[in-house]
């Protein structure tokens, strides 16, 4: 049972006098401190149960007690007349589900109200590959933008290389610090979903990008100017003893891929690299950093990867997650075919 009661946090004895958005807020708390959900899972949560305490208040229901499956039907039957996608609308079941069945578990309601309650199956669509020659032209036209001094080019190519090497998710690949990187092993410790570690390995390319972008280009950005820097104070000013309170790093410092003013490179910056990278490529489909890890497992699986070393590498809990790359595996089906059937 959570440790977590929101009669507790809020300072309410009587259960049933608990307001919604109090539960919602303990119920995250849980989700943080007890369940070690990441951020971003945090955030969907919190998106999906605000939208629900909106339509109950709209029905005059501000307790935990007085949210009945009727009332979460009715919910999700708008979202759906609202024309959200069915995986949105799937999100909003999982999370309704989880937090009336946390309610209940913790006795702040006396049943769980969304133990019943369904929600239709969210469309798998295939997600977005690039094909190996594309894959091939696009880090070629990032080595000659990084032939020069450039630190951000640098950067980009070392980045474009190890989340194509490594399958990383792009969260991962922002929360990596200078010494998760073993360039002598080859390998990256990175920390996915649920707060596990694991241990990726990737290939020369990339270790050669990593290391020209150590040697050159995070040096660059680590002693660009900080903001609100004022030049003009500092140019005549006489040279300043340094202290170790001076040389203090500044957060991020640790990083391995720095934005500006030195701090850590951000997850909009690398969507907004991948997304310029990928636009003027053939296909359809999202063209975010998670198109890179499709593109990896896809390519992996081509090239006859075991079908459980790549969910390993892509930290999947479920190996049918990583099956879907099985269906946009167009070569091994080919090979396959060409290889097994008759008439082939």
């Amino acid at each position: 049972m959570s440790s977590v009661a929101p009669r507790d946090i809020a300072g309410m004895p009587d259960a049933g006098r608990v307001h919604i958005q109090a539960a919602i807020d303990d119920f995250l708390l849980y989700l943080t401190s007890e369940r070690g959900f990441s951020i971003h899972t945090v955030r969907a949560y919190r998106t999906d149960l605000a939208q629900l305490a909106g339509f109950a208040a709209t029905r005059g229901v501000e307790r935990p007690d007085d949210v009945t499956l009727e009332l979460l039907r009715d919910w999700l039957w708008g979202s759906t007349q609202a024309g959200l996608a069915r995986s949105t609308i799937a999100r909003h079941s999982a999370s309704a589900r989880s937090f009336t069945a946390w309610l209940a578990r913790t006795g702040v309601t006396p049943v769980d109200s969304g133990v019943r309650l369904r929600s239709p199956k969210p469309g798998r669509t295939l997600p977005r590959v690039v094909n190996q020659s594309q894959m091939s032209e696009l880090l070629a036209s990032l080595q000659l933008r990084a032939a020069g001094d450039d630190a951000a080019a640098l950067r980009d190519l070392a980045i474009i290389e190890l989340l194509y090497a490594s399958a990383l998710r792009v969260s991962e690949l922002t929360g990596l610090d200078v010494t998760d990187v073993d360039l002598d092993r080859l390998t990256v410790r990175v920390t996915g979903k649920g707060s596990k570690e694991r241990v990726v390995p990737f290939g020369v390319p990339a270790q050669s990008a990593i290391v020209d972008y150590l040697r050159r280009g995070r040096p660059a950005l680590a002693a660009s100017p900080l903001p609100n820097a004022s030049a003009t104070a500092t140019e005549h000013a006489a040279p300043a003893r340094t202290s170790s309170r001076d040389a203090a790093p500044r957060p991020g410092s640790s990083a391995l891929f720095l934005g500006s003013h030195r701090n850590r490179l951000g997850v909009r910056a690398v969507y907004r690299l991948v997304a310029g990278l990928l636009a003027d490529l053939p296909g359809t489909g999202p063209s975010g950093p998670h198109a890179l890890r499709h593109t990896a497992a896809t390519h992996l699986l081509d090239g006859g990867a075991d079908l459980r070393a790549v969910q390993e590498m892509l930290g999947h809990a479920s190996l049918g997650t990583t099956q879907i790359y099985t269906h946009v595996s167009g070569e091994r089906l080919k090979a396959t075919y060409r290889t097994a059937h008759p008439r082939a």
